[in-house]
């Protein structure tokens, strides 16, 4: 099955949302897209895997290395709409990078305005 990926700028941050397999024949796609949306230095990545229907063990090694990469460059990194199939990889290999695996764009956002209001020394209400 083909990897079909989009993105979307948002505020401080780019969504890319792969949609397909992401396997060995597939995961250079994404990690070629990755690496040309982070030379803008988004403040954070979001990758938006409601459609992703398949990973393999090399498409794993690309997200991972897109959250080492967002890390290492002082910005944020998470994973929404996780699929069933591929939350269960991550359990399996224990690489689910927790907290930052969101289950909609709502959950995301209630986490971002925690994160600015701890920043901004306010409590959250």
């Amino acid at each position: 099955m083909p990897l079909t990926i989009t993105s979307a700028p948002g505020e401080g941050f780019v969504t890319i949302r792969p949609a397909g397999s992401l396997d060995s024949n597939t995961y250079t796609e994404l990690q070629e897209h990755i690496a040309a949306v982070t030379k803008s230095k988004p403040g954070a990545l979001v990758l938006d895997l409601k459609d992703l229907t398949y990973i393999s063990s090399a498409g794993v090694r690309v997200l991972i290395a897109a959250q080492k990469a967002m890390k290492a460059a002082g910005g944020g990194f998470a994973l929404i709409h996780l699929q069933p199939q591929i939350r269960k990889v991550f359990e399996i290999i224990m690489a689910l990078p927790s907290p930052n695996v969101f289950e909609s764009v709502a959950d995301l956002d209630r986490y971002l305005t925690g994160i600015q209001k701890k920043v901004l020394g306010k409590d959250e209400a």
